[in-house]
């Protein structure tokens, strides 16, 4: 069995590259028995399972077939695509996971999340994230017309990208001793949400950083793992 670990694909029709390289993935696992953990930012935006386009089709028929193969595909959302919910995932049989999950493989306790909740020092954001992930005003949004939730997440993005520019590197990096905590009761801990892939050996444990899918490089850093535990951080190319 492999298990494999991405995250920040930010798939969307703007950037068809990178749709295409996650359906080659696809088709290069399909075949290893796979069960594969998105952390989140899976795309660039999403504004409810009721939105429909060709691209996501491609998708959709892609994750299908991968499931169909015997793979089965795990999903926790990320600040970009946190209402995405069980109504998309059930066209593959895809499973929704906790903002925080763990894994045991082999004799490895492992602790899975995007990465955002590890980010405390960036206060603002962590503000606006409960703000926008209380559950009555999620349901609000997602009773509006899909133009309207269109609207909202490219503002979202924009507003996003403008405060990147003038946040310190650090602020937006993870806090020590939020992963200090996070490690305490696992042996591994995977995310992914900085953009800064990286393996780190900290507190007598480890954490990988996953990397985001960049087109202008061509690559994401993504992990694969056997049933024994034993991993190897790939280089993954997209064409």
């Amino acid at each position: 069995m492999t298990y494999l670990f991405i995250a920040d694909l930010h798939l969307s029709p703007e950037h068809p590259r990178l749709v295409r390289g996650f359906l080659d993935l696809l088709t290069h696992y399909q075949d290893k028995n796979t069960q594969l953990y998105i952390l989140g930012d899976w795309f660039n935006a999403w504004i409810g399972d009721d939105y429909t386009a060709p691209w996501l089709d491609d998708v959709t028929h892609a994750l299908k077939q991968f499931n169909q193969a015997g793979n089965q595909v795990y999903f926790q959302v990320g600040n970009r695509d946190f209402a995405l919910g069980k109504r998309f995932l059930k066209q593959f049989n895809g499973i929704l996971l906790p903002d925080v999950d763990t894994l045991k493989i082999g004799h490895i306790q492992i602790r899975l999340e995007h990465g955002d909740l590890l980010c405390t020092d960036d206060v603002s954001y962590q503000k606006f994230r409960k703000i926008i992930r209380n559950p009555l005003l999620l349901g609000f949004l997602k009773s509006m017309p899909l133009s309207f939730r269109q609207k909202l997440a490219n503002g979202f993005r924009k507003k996003s990208a403008e405060t990147k520019q003038v946040k310190s590197y650090a602020i937006m990096d993870v806090n020590q001793l939020a992963v200090e905590q996070s490690l305490q009761s696992v042996d591994l801990l995977i995310h992914g949400h900085t953009h800064r892939p990286k393996i780190h050996h900290e507190f007598g444990k480890t954490r990988i950083v996953l990397g985001d899918w960049r087109e202008k490089t061509s690559e994401a850093m993504i992990l694969e793992m056997n049933e024994n535990a034993e991993w190897q951080f790939i280089q993954f190319k997209i064409l």
